[in-house]
């Protein structure tokens, strides 16, 4: 297993194009968005503005929150993401939660998980989350491990409600 001292969570630059098009190819095939509302048509400058003044909480769109979102890097190569929301709107208090991450499917089962949310815990804290509300699906029992190594504790078991088949699963971290 590679030192998970490795793992950098960093904001994504001019340079991440390629490889977040072909992160977002490679999570899309297990119906996973990498990275949020970036699609291929837009300019790539344009998206970091975006997110960078999702950030701020500058324009904010209708349906989100202020949010950092983080590429992890090991060795100069992106291996997952994190997104970090400011605060809960009613659907991430329901299902959402605060951190959103994954891993690459070519680097899973190094811990990267584990660091890149206990990493994420960090910086929620730094922009004043006290208490961390982190979800998974129900049938994602990896995740749900991961969540509980970093001292989540299961709250409930809800429905989606996108009509999603799979129950979502609801752990604070205090």
């Amino acid at each position: 297993m590679e030192p998970l001292t490795k793992v950098r969570l960093r904001p994504l630059v001019m340079r991440d194009a390629s490889a977040v098009a072909a992160a977002q190819h490679a999570m899309a095939a297990e119906d996973f968005t990498f990275a949020l509302r970036w699609r291929e048509t837009l300019a790539w400058d344009d998206y970091l503005g975006r997110l960078d003044r999702i950030r701020r909480d500058i324009e904010v769109p209708d349906g989100l929150v202020p949010a950092d979102f983080l590429v992890a890097e090991v060795d100069g190569r992106i291996v997952g993401r994190s997104s970090i929301r400011h605060r809960l709107n009613d659907l991430l208090a329901h299902e959402g939660g605060h951190i959103g991450y994954c891993v690459l499917p070519a680097h899973r089962r190094r811990g990267f998980a584990t660091e890149i949310l206990r990493q994420s815990l960090i910086i929620a804290r730094a922009a004043g989350v006290d208490r961390v509300l982190v979800a998974c699906d129900d049938d994602n029992e990896a995740s749900g491990v991961i969540i509980e190594r970093c001292g989540g504790v299961l709250e409930d078991v809800v429905q989606s409600r996108d009509d999603v088949p799979v129950p979502v699963r609801r752990y604070w971290i205090a």
